[in-house]
């Protein structure tokens, strides 16, 4: 039996994509969040075999959730299912861990069975993804280390550049202290950096900040 956690913040979906796994014989539905953080505290906990990833959601994006869990528990397997092929979307969500990226237009019956393959080590992408991931591998191309950052994670630095101290940011942001900290935790490690001084520094050189 395949434990499978679904994480995403539209409840018809979760309702939805749950009625039909919790079908599937050789699948079980173990929990759901509907955001982020509350993705990586119930999965860290609850230690699903393959979790269903949206992207886009409040408080921790799919990518941010995804770094998080990872960094606590490398061999967790996390599908995202989203529905974006944008290239600040899908790149995060492969450098933070994802095994797996398909679309959530794909029908109960592929993301069943994209579940499978994940749960078997395979790595299921969209046509799309794959054109992406290759022909960047072609192209030799490479990127800047803060292309890695998400929207909410460039907020965040831009918040460290300014003085913010973690308590000021989690204000400003309307976010909580604990998701600040992991934030900054994921800049320090995307930027290479050892210290908030260094990524600030990092920040003014390539003209990140506002």
């Amino acid at each position: 039996m395949i434990k499978v956690f679904i994480a995403d913040d539209h409840e018809m979906v979760r309702i939805g994509v749950s009625a039909y796994l919790s079908a599937q014989p050789d699948i079980d539905v173990v929990g759901e969040a509907a955001n982020g953080l509350e993705a990586v505290e119930r999965v860290l906990a609850l230690r699903p075999d393959v979790v269903l990833m949206d992207n886009v959601m409040p408080i921790m994006t799919g990518a941010e959730a995804t770094a998080e869990i990872l960094s606590q528990w490398p061999e967790a397997k996390v599908m995202m299912v989203t529905s974006f092929l944008d290239d600040d979307k899908v790149y995060p969500a492969l450098e933070a861990g994802a095994v797996s990226y398909i679309l959530k237009t794909s029908n109960a019956k592929q993301i069943a069975n994209a579940i499978r393959k994940t749960m078997d080590g395979e790595m299921v992408l969209e046509p799309e993804v794959t054109t992406k991931v290759m022909s960047r591998m072609r192209s030799g191309t490479t990127i800047s280390l803060h292309e890695l950052l998400t929207e909410r994670e460039m907020e965040v630095l831009q918040c460290m550049a300014r003085g913010l101290a973690n308590q000021e940011i989690a204000a400003e942001l309307f976010i909580a202290l604990k998701t600040v900290k992991t934030h900054v935790s994921n800049i320090l490690g995307k930027l290479d950096v050892q210290d908030r001084t260094q990524a600030v520094v990092y920040a003014f050189q390539n003209g990140l900040v506002k």
